[in-house]
């Protein structure tokens, strides 16, 4: 996709790729032009331009961005909404109320990005810069944004991949925001793969966020990772039966005792006939491995087994992650 050019996907329902670190295809923020036009995800710092020429290509200019909204405030979802809130300045900015604080104050939240991805923060995402605490609208366990003439986008908690994070549904279309609570999706395979990064996930709480999707039976899944999905039965099946799986490696792992480049290379090992397509696109390997690393999702599920079992076991530190 080039810069500043949206896909149509019907219905004033616009997919704008935020082109993470240069790449094509692994990060979208999505354009709802509604009678009060909303942005869904910002995508990282460094994507704010992009986003703003992508709306006005679409004829949202700075006055006529009513909210922009994020799934939950993870940098490459919300690390542009300091920015994008400063070039579209009549838009609220709707997030989870545990996450309200950290856009209006990001320090607490940057420095924690610091210490797991060192100078590579900068790179990668640049900096979340602060929004104004009068624009900050915080939802709780459900709350509703207004899209005009009676459209709406209904948001619910869905902490499994953190405990900020919403999921959102579309009432006029059906469509399912889904964040990083169902996986990370490849279109090019049609993969789905965990997003269980720590320090947040657990797997009881992420299946109880899927069936929080499966009960309001959308009608497709918008993907932030990436894009459109209109099997929407059979990619949570799949998001839930991944989760699991993998949960499965990372217990064999530790009851192995392997260290974290031999956790890695067993479940690349593991999971290389699943992921066959995948794994010999190596191009499409590469981009997703740097947005979702198999060794970031092997200590977060470690983290948590960590707590389930009541037995830690060092896989890594933070540092090792990327």
């Amino acid at each position: 996709m080039d810069i500043a050019v949206a896909v149509d996907l019907g219905e004033d329902v616009f997919a704008i790729d935020t082109r993470m670190s240069g790449y094509d295809g692994i990060t979208s923020a999505y354009l709802i032009r509604s009678a009060r036009p909303c942005l869904v995800e910002t995508g990282t710092a460094t994507s704010a331009e992009i986003v703003r020429e992508a709306l006005g290509s679409l004829g949202v200019g700075p006055a006529d961005l009513a909210t922009i909204v994020v799934t939950h405030i993870h940098l490459d979802h919300a690390g542009g909404v300091g920015d994008v809130a400063a070039m579209f300045p009549e838009a609220d900015v709707v997030v989870h109320e545990r996450g309200a604080r950290h856009l209006v104050d990001p320090s607490k939240l940057m420095g924690s990005a610091r210490r797991v991805f060192g100078a590579a923060v900068d790179e990668v995402f640049g900096p979340l810069r602060p929004t104004e605490g009068s624009r900050v609208r915080a939802i709780d366990d459900a709350g509703a944004i207004d899209l005009g003439d009676g459209r709406r986008l209904d948001g619910f908690h869905a902490p499994g991949h953190a405990p900020h994070h919403v999921g959102l549904v579309d009432s006029a279309t059906g469509d399912l925001y889904v964040g990083d609570a169902a996986g990370v999706y490849v279109p090019e395979t049609a993969d789905v793969r965990p997003a269980s990064p720590p320090p947040d996930f657990d797997l009881d709480v992420a299946i109880h966020s899927l069936q929080r999707f499966r009960e309001r039976r959308p009608t497709r899944l918008l993907f932030s990772h990436f894009g459109p999905v209109d099997d929407v039965d059979e990619t949570l099946a799949r998001s839930e039966e991944e989760l699991r799986l993998w949960v499965e490696l990372v217990r064999d792992a530790r009851e192995q005792q392997l260290d974290l480049d031999h956790a890695v290379a067993m479940v690349r090992d593991r999971t290389a006939q699943r992921y066959a397509e995948f794994v010999a696109r190596e191009d499409i390997e590469e981009k997703f491995e740097h947005l979702s690393s198999t060794a970031a999702n092997i200590v977060g599920i470690n983290r948590w087994l960590d707590r389930v079992d009541g037995v830690s076991y060092a896989f890594a530190d933070a540092s090792t992650l990327r």
